[in-house]
């Protein structure tokens, strides 16, 4: 009787072992499997190691048993182990992006709102200043996961949250009560809320309230989280044209006509571009007081309504502004953006060699004011006691 390992059976090509052929049916198979399952792996990765899809398990069969867990751990996607790639996959998040700068979704970011939640702090949240559809999906997402809203005003807060379908209880801090509502803005944030804090357009605290809030939180030791987003001065800087980038923002002007000319005197020397705010009902007499006061010559770009239905920029010499403010009624409307481009060199030095003679001729002769400026500015003394003699009727007055 034959052994049970063999057969001597003329079909089969004389003695041929039964395991012989058994293993060599195995890796058939399990060479037919890692060819169809590398030839449907995707692109190799760029930041892990990458061997073939993880896409590798099948129904339970003969093929799949018989291959050893080593080899299996040979065909994964990646050599990390299945916990640290959780660990690496939690990373992202609205609140800390990957290192890497990868995009979030809406669909990890709503994910992520309820696995990741925030610490306590203040969150500063910039809003549309007038195209809702601005608003940025971070700030969607902080707006969702804090436990209150502070905001200038309650009510256009609150038809903004409305409009995002957003719930929260709404604090005022306005200008008027920003030092005393910081104190219990501070208190819950000690007490474990995450607060955000919107102004009624724009970014918190730049010409709006804001700063006094910042600096409380701070001095109170706790976090300040900025989330960026929509401003008036970039979104007007970016459709002005200048060539030069540097430039200088004031905010709103004075009201009263005295010291807004004394500010636009002190800043008529710098080779700046001067970025103010001005309200529609104030727009003439500042543009009035820019044209007697700075170079007319010099460029300004009115920008009005940004982002909104009327919205109207425009690019042309100061002293041509006040004549296109009169030609319609509705350039006077909405809020501006005023932006007055630099100077020319020529004209820099000599704003700032008038005013260093109007200051001088105050106190002394002109002789003895034209020389003093003549050290101070560089300028030639000649040419100074010429200015200074058509300074002085102005200063007579």
């Amino acid at each position: 009787m034959p052994p049970l390992s063999a057969t001597t059976s003329k079909r089969q090509g004389g003695r041929v072992f039964r395991f012989a052929r058994y293993w060599r049916a195995a890796a058939s198979n399990r060479f037919c499997l890692a060819v169809v399952t590398l030839a449907a792996a995707p692109p190799k990765s760029a930041r892990l190691r990458t061997r073939t899809s993880t896409n590798t398990r099948t129904a339970p069969s003969c093929m799949t048993r018989s291959i050893s867990p080593k080899r299996q751990r040979q065909l994964r996607v990646t050599s990390l182990r299945p916990c640290a790639c959780r660990k690496l996959a939690a990373r992202d998040s609205p609140d800390c992006p990957s290192r890497d700068f990868n995009i979030c979704d809406n669909a990890r970011m709503s994910e992520s709102a309820h696995l990741t939640p925030l610490f306590p702090g203040l969150y500063v949240v910039a809003t549309p200043i007038g195209n809702l559809g601005d608003i940025t999906l971070r700030a969607l997402d902080i707006l969702k996961r804090v436990d209150r809203v502070a905001a200038e005003d309650t009510r256009v807060s609150g038809q903004l949250l409305a409009h995002f379908d957003i719930s929260k209880p709404l604090i005022s801090v306005r200008e008027h009560n920003e030092r005393e509502a910081a104190a219990g803005v501070v208190a819950r944030i000690l007490a474990g809320d995450a607060v955000a804090y919107v102004s009624d357009a724009g970014t918190p605290a730049v010409s709006d309230p804001g700063a006094r809030l910042v600096a409380a939180v701070r001095a109170a030791g706790q976090r300040v989280v900025p989330i960026p987003g929509v401003s008036a001065v970039t979104t007007a800087l970016s459709a002005a044209g200048l060539e030069s980038g540097s430039w200088l923002f004031h905010g709103f002007p004075p009201p009263k006509p005295g010291p807004r000319r004394a500010q636009l005197q002190s800043l008529a020397a710098l080779p700046v571009a001067l970025v103010f705010y001005e309200a529609p009902h104030r727009i003439e007499e500042t543009l009035a007081d820019m044209v007697a006061v700075l170079d007319g010559a010099r460029g300004v770009t009115l920008a009005r309504e940004l982002t909104k239905r009327f919205e109207t920029i425009v690019n042309l010499p100061l002293a041509d502004a006040p004549a296109w403010l009169a030609a319609d009624p509705n350039n006077v409307r909405g809020e501006f953006v005023v932006i007055v481009h630099p100077p020319s060199s020529a004209v820099a030095v000599d704003a700032e060699a008038m005013r260093v003679l109007d200051i001088l001729q105050a106190e002394l002769p002109p002789t003895l004011a034209a020389k003093l400026a003549a050290q101070i500015t560089g300028r030639s003394k000649a040419e100074l006691y010429k200015m200074s003699l058509a300074l002085k009727p102005r200063s007579d007055a």
